[in-house]
């Protein structure tokens, strides 16, 4: 697998050396981090701009490309021993997915489960969140209905978050809770959101009725956690 951006590689250099292979320098950078990366024994090459073009797909690589081992999903029996789970139904934005894995370590949660039909974007995943997929727990699913009799078998209290349910400022905490959030433009189906426990929302201060499910995974973590 091939990442690309500097913050990313260097994250990985500092917390994951284990996952690089090799990183490719594809311009001259700063003597102090380029001796850094020496001395963590990762192959170091050169390569040309064009190659580092083809190799970052056209993406904006910064100079700094690496080949890594990916993150591997953990199973939902592993997901389930921990207190504080997000669980991301149908989200499909890799930009979308990265920031939220981003936002839920920064902000205490404990484990996210990957509610798709198809495989996950790893590669994106672990470019938008900056490396932050390495350090977060995660497991993939394709069936959210046994998702949620996982966690409710496991004493894991379930919410969703969708603009019908009650402020998440006023619910009480459970100890042990899992927080459902749907896809960007139809949010969690009814069946699903039937199955949960309580329905959460953010109470709006001005008249919209919407916001980017990123921005909106933040801020109820950051209530809830």
């Amino acid at each position: 697998m091939i990442v690309y951006g500097k913050q990313v590689v260097l994250h990985l250099l500092a917390r994951h050396p284990q996952y690089l292979q090799t990183i490719y320098l594809a311009k001259e950078i700063d003597p102090k981090v380029f001796a850094s990366i020496a001395r963590s024994r990762v192959q170091i090459l050169r390569t040309d701009t064009k190659k580092a073009q083809a190799m970052a797909r056209g993406g904006n690589h910064q100079g700094f490309l690496a080949q890594i081992t990916p993150p591997l999903p953990l199973s939902i029996n592993d997901i389930k021993k921990h207190h504080k789970i997000l669980v991301l139904c149908g989200i499909t934005d890799v930009g979308n997915i990265g920031a939220i894995f981003r936002s839920a370590y920064c902000l205490g949660v404990e484990a996210i489960v990957l509610a798709m039909s198809e495989n996950p974007p790893l590669e994106g995943i672990v470019r938008a969140s900056v490396g932050a997929v390495f350090d977060m727990p995660f497991c993939v699913g394709k069936n959210i209905l046994d998702i949620i009799n996982e966690l409710k078998n496991e004493g894991i209290f379930c919410y969703g978050a969708d603009s019908s349910g009650g402020d998440v400022c006023g619910i009480g905490q459970k100890d042990k809770w899992a927080l459902f959030l749907g896809n960007e433009g139809l949010g969690l189906s009814k069946k699903i959101l039937s199955r949960l426990d309580t329905i959460v929302a953010i109470k709006m201060k001005k008249d919209f009725n919407s916001l980017n499910v990123s921005v909106a995974a933040g801020i109820l973590i950051n209530r809830m956690c």
